[in-house]
């Protein structure tokens, strides 16, 4: 158990202020909302499948509705103490989501979807104790690959040799690797390149989405011959300018976007993958597009992902009121200091 009872008090608050708005019952059904709202309780048994709990928040306090089969595990090992007073035990063919949203014994419950902006917004300023397994967690995702790189990955092993070491590292240090990227020189021109047994060769990059107690930690590495990394990191630096407490997120999406052309690169550049946005307990929370209205605050978190044909710069950081802490740093790696900020740069074999 890592959870934090002031953490959890605060988070009730919160849901609390979206309840009373929707005016009933507010149920947490996706791994983000509900993993947020129980401190970083580990939802899933498969990672592709649905959460094995549901949590139902109203004004006499919350009903945890739990696959049967999982509730033994999850009282001793996951839940705090305060969450096991109010278990429903779900039997393993019902989801705990329809159990929830079915309770005869209770109101008619909003669905997540309906106030999931409102969820997102009390999700998006981090505590302490969150903040802090943020910390440990970027750091742990940053030294597994650095560990990896010096454990021999050179330009002869191939994507799936580079990618088994990557996940093999982020699993003995308790994190699930939802997302394992790896390209060699002859696929760079792929946005999400899937691991293959090609060769690395003189220059490969490797992208790592880990998540442990609920938060999930992005970042981009580069190995072998290195590049000009100034102009995508001054596209970067226009996301991160712009991602200031009281804008907008599709605001600071399009001020990103515009310097695409203003550091050399096509205009469009940015409609050939996703640029990221805020981060925490989803991947993106969400995805920055030009519709993504959610209003930037203190202590958010974020992952933004500039790439262009062999290029891309991410790690996940942390905005605070003294500017940006990057959380997914290892001082092994080598640098350089770019608008007062160290990022990464390409690093040998």
């Amino acid at each position: 158990m890592v959870g934090s009872h002031k953490d959890r008090i605060e988070k009730q608050d919160r849901v609390a202020g979206v309840r009373r708005g929707a005016g009933a019952p507010i149920l947490m059904t996706s791994h983000e909302a509900v993993s947020w709202y129980l401190e970083g309780v580990r939802t899933h048994v498969s990672l592709a499948g649905p959460p094995v709990l549901a949590v139902r928040a109203d004004s006499d306090g919350d009903t945890l509705f739990v696959a049967d089969n999982e509730a033994d595990r999850l009282i001793a090992e996951e839940l705090l103490p305060s969450d096991v007073d109010r278990i429903v035990r779900v039997p393993w063919w019902t989801p705990p989501a329809v159990a929830a949203a079915e309770d005869p014994g209770s109101a008619s419950a909003v669905g997540e979807a309906a106030v999931a902006a409102d969820l997102r917004a009390v999700r998006a300023p981090m505590l302490p104790a969150e903040t802090s397994r943020y910390r440990s967690l970027g750091r742990d995702v940053a030294h597994t690959l650095t560990d990896a790189v010096e454990s021999g990955i050179g330009p002869e092993s191939s994507e799936w040799d580079a990618a088994s070491v990557v996940a093999s590292g982020l699993v003995s240090r308790g994190i699930d690797p939802l997302v394992v990227l790896v390209t060699g020189a002859a696929r760079v021109s792929y946005r999400h390149p899937l691991p293959t047994d090609a060769r690395l060769g003189q220059r490969a990059m490797i992208v790592v989405c880990g998540r442990r107690d609920g938060l999930i930690a992005n970042a981009t590495r580069w190995i072998g011959e290195g590049v000009d990394d100034e102009p995508i990191l001054a596209v970067e630096r226009a996301f991160l300018d712009a991602s200031v407490p009281g804008v907008r997120l599709d605001e600071a999406f399009a001020a990103g976007c515009a310097a695409y052309e203003r550091f050399g690169f096509d205009s469009r550049e940015w409609q050939r993958h996703h640029q990221g946005g805020p981060a925490g307990y989803a991947g993106r929370d969400p995805r920055a597009t030009a519709s993504t209205h959610d209003l930037l605050v203190e202590n958010q978190a974020f992952a933004w992902n500039p790439s262009a044909p062999g290029l891309k710069v991410e790690d996940t950081m942390l905005r605070t009121a003294d500017g940006w802490e990057v959380l997914t740093v290892d001082d092994r790696w080598p640098s350089v200091e770019y608008a007062g900020l160290r990022r990464p740069v390409t690093r040998g074999y």
